[in-house]
């Protein structure tokens, strides 16, 4: 009789790895209520990297409960990071998205800089969802937070 040897298990659906977030702006007004929120919603992401200017590099920021150090802004913070939410001024996002899309990054943008680029899609979630697959440049932009409330209403009109 042969002895026979059995594999373990396997798992019905592989783990998947959560994508990793870059927040641009951490230590600004914006980036610290993202990272409030980051805090209190279900955690999709897996590593959180705060990024901000040289001058704020090396602060200390709490997030999802753990202490985490902001990184100043470079090509080299993009490296491994799945999306990257800008929440920063204009021409600043003018000049990084770009270059955080060129190292692999979904750039979510906030800022004014790419809402009227015909190759960066303007979405809101609730209206055209579908448009954030159609990111030529690999930029979504959204609109500002007092047409982003007017769109949302007259979106459920519509």
């Amino acid at each position: 009789m042969t002895k026979k040897t059995t594999k373990p298990a396997k798992k019905a659906k592989a783990a998947k790895k959560l994508p990793s977030l870059a927040v641009v702006g951490a230590t600004g007004a914006v980036g610290t209520v993202m990272l409030d929120i980051l805090s209190k919603r279900k955690n999709v992401y897996g590593e959180i990297r705060l990024i901000a200017s040289a001058r704020s590099a090396g602060k200390k920021l709490m997030c999802r409960g753990e202490e985490l150090t902001v990184v100043a802004l470079s090509p080299e913070a993009f490296d491994g990071i799945d999306v990257a939410m800008f929440d920063v001024p204009d021409e600043i996002s003018a000049e990084w998205a770009p270059i955080a899309a060129s190292r692999g990054a979904v750039v979510v943008d906030n800022s004014g800089a790419f809402r009227m680029d015909k190759d960066v899609p303007l979405v809101v979630p609730e209206v055209n969802p579908q448009d954030v697959k159609n990111r030529p440049r690999g930029i979504i932009s959204n609109p500002n937070c007092t047409t982003l409330s007017m769109i949302v209403a007259m979106g459920a009109l519509n």
